[in-house]
């Protein structure tokens, strides 16, 4: 039982960071092609859902994490 939720844990793990290293800081996904602007604004299409699935996924992270902790403990 506990090694199903380590393999989870992995699999979240690595999720977590490409999700993190596919968001451009600063420039959204306009950086990656090129786009330069320093003005506000909002995220919108695939940016904002990469950005709410990074949220899920440090949710779901943080939860398993306790869990495992409780369960171990």
């Amino acid at each position: 039982m506990i090694t199903f939720f380590i393999i989870a844990q992995m699999i979240l793990s690595v999720a977590l960071v490409a999700a993190l290293l596919l968001q451009v800081k600063g420039g959204g996904l306009g950086g990656i092609l090129g786009e330069s602007s320093s003005v506000y604004r909002t995220r919108r299409g695939v940016e904002k859902t990469l950005f709410q699935v990074t949220i899920v996924l440090i949710v779901l992270f943080l939860g398993l994490s306790l869990f495992m902790l409780r369960i171990v403990k």
